[in-house]
């Protein structure tokens, strides 16, 4: 049976128009960072376009990667030298397609990394109360304590947590906020909206001081392990419309 195939002007249309990445200023580049071969059969998935995940898709004979964090940022050096020559001699040389989506696949209202990871607590959708629409609220069904939703975090994402700011594991969180990756600044507009508890996957120093001012539970879940299901859903919505296959490969690391 012959593949299924997608072009890669195709692709590269009907992301933009599903994910509309001039919604929102961002620190990158949204969409095709690397132009590759022009038909796509087989799609690799990933957090991350590191050197690992770029020869791990030339390996599986991907034509193109998809990730949430690419390959080129704003205010990275302007000379490609070292790891950044590696990555992209790879990826040039093998002709590989590198589609990258950050802020536009935080906040998708159906595929997005904020609402797929609440779906994975089993939390309800929430508001977006910021401005850039990162950052959900909601109210829990039921109180949990503390100690319990740490728990089923940790037991959710198959990594530890930081517990910071009010940490009374017996303490009762009926409001939830929450935002993936590295996002600790949203900490005081999570306490504003009257979020008991507010996750994220990086804390900083002064999100911790303004936690515990304001007594607010803060969470450090990981900024890999809350963004791995964007990109997962991303992959599976991919494989429906096109046929092609999709593989996500998760190469996690603990922060």
């Amino acid at each position: 049976m012959p593949l299924k195939t997608v072009h890669r002007d195709v692709l590269e249309q009907d992301l933009r128009e599903l994910l509309d990445p001039t919604e929102t200023s961002d620190y990158c580049p949204n969409g095709l960072q690397v132009e590759g071969v022009c038909n796509i059969h087989k799609i690799v998935t990933g957090v991350t376009a590191s050197l690992d995940l770029i020869e791990l898709a030339i390996e599986r004979g991907a034509q193109a990667i998809v990730v949430h964090h690419g390959l080129m940022w704003k205010g990275d050096p302007q000379v490609i030298r070292g790891f950044r020559r590696e990555r992209l001699s790879k990826a040039l040389a093998a002709g590989l397609n590198v589609f990258a989506y950050h802020l536009p696949l935080d906040r998708h209202p159906e595929l997005g990394n904020n609402v797929q990871l609440g779906r994975l607590f089993g939390w309800p959708a929430g508001t977006a109360v910021d401005r850039k629409g990162l950052v959900n609220v909601a109210q829990l069904p039921q109180p949990q304590r503390l100690g319990e939703l740490v728990a089923q975090v940790e037991q959710v994402l198959g990594a530890p947590c930081l517990v910071e700011g009010n940490r009374a594991l017996d303490r009762l969180i009926g409001k939830v906020a929450w935002c993936t990756g590295g996002a600790p600044g949203y900490v005081e507009e999570a306490a504003g909206h009257g979020a008991d508890l507010y996750l994220t996957g990086e804390l900083s120093e002064p999100a911790v001081h303004i936690a515990r001012e304001l007594g607010v539970s803060l969470l450090g879940a990981g900024h890999h392990a809350t963004e791995r299901c964007g990109v997962q859903a991303l992959g599976g919505w991919l494989q429906a419309r096109y046929g092609v296959e999709v593989e996500f490969h998760d190469l996690f690391v603990t922060v």
